[in-house]
């Protein structure tokens, strides 16, 4: 599992699989973060494709353009199916609310 350069604050229902360990420079306090996609758009001349998420920490996300192909499969799956998702990451602040590289849908 994680090795001792890689320290998980919280935990999740999965555990971190050894593929994602051996991603280079894993070696950084890794957090699971929990939210509700509330919102999908699109607005072709100000920055393609837009999400928003409630955060179960507090707060709410934005972020316009910049998504990708499979993050966007990921929110839209989310979205119909009850609009739960997951982030990993281990951005300090609330960057991680941005942080996109490791993320799932969930179901309720």
């Amino acid at each position: 599992m994680a090795t001792k350069e890689t320290k998980i604050l919280a935990g999740s229902l999965h555990e971190i699989s050894a593929e994602t360990l051996k991603v280079p420079h894993l070696g950084a306090a890794w957090t699971f973060h929990y939210g509700s996609v509330s919102g999908l758009g699109y607005f072709e001349t100000a920055g393609g494709r837009e999400v928003v998420i409630q955060w179960d920490e507090g707060g709410a996300s934005r972020k316009q353009g910049g998504i990708s192909d499979a993050q966007w499969e990921i929110f839209r799956i989310a979205f119909d199916n009850g609009g739960r998702v997951a982030v990993l990451s281990d951005k300090s602040g609330t960057d991680w609310k941005f942080d996109y590289r490791f993320l799932e849908a969930q179901r309720h």
